[in-house]
């Protein structure tokens, strides 16, 4: 597996991409979709969806990496649970990481206490999308 993710997700930022793209984009090749496509996919997922604070971006983006990895497209599949279960992966080990699900909390911005700034969330995700897709 390309160990580059994390630096392909830190140069996506640095373009101005948000948590959510940068997360999801540096996954393209994985996933087997356009960059352009993810990009778009993922637009509303910044700024806590939608710049409402609310789910962290970079979790987003991690998440719906879970779901393109997992799913098989259609409700024949049968890989909702299996899909879900992946997520909750995810979801449970940044929240441990990271210390919150929640993107005002983690940039500590009615506390005034930053438990972790968009670059670490983005940095944790991508480690912890790494270590599903090495599970696979």
């Amino acid at each position: 597996m390309d160990t580059n993710y994390t630096e392909k997700a830190r140069q996506l930022r640095s373009k101005g991409y948000n948590c959510a793209q940068a997360v999801a984009c540096s996954f393209s090749d994985v996933v087997g979709l356009d960059e352009a496509i993810i990009f778009s996919m993922m637009e509303g997922f910044g700024g806590g969806m939608g710049g409402h604070q609310a789910t962290c971006g970079a979790l987003s983006g991690a998440v719906a990496i879970a779901g393109l990895v997992t799913s098989k497209g259609s409700v024949e599949g049968q890989t909702k649970a299996l899909t879900y279960e992946k997520s909750k992966a995810l979801v449970d080990a940044f929240a441990q990481r990271c210390k919150s699900l929640v993107c005002k909390e983690l940039l500590g911005e009615e506390t005034g206490i930053e438990l972790q700034s968009c670059d670490k969330c983005v940095e944790e995700a991508v480690l912890l999308v790494q270590e599903m897709l090495q599970k696979k």
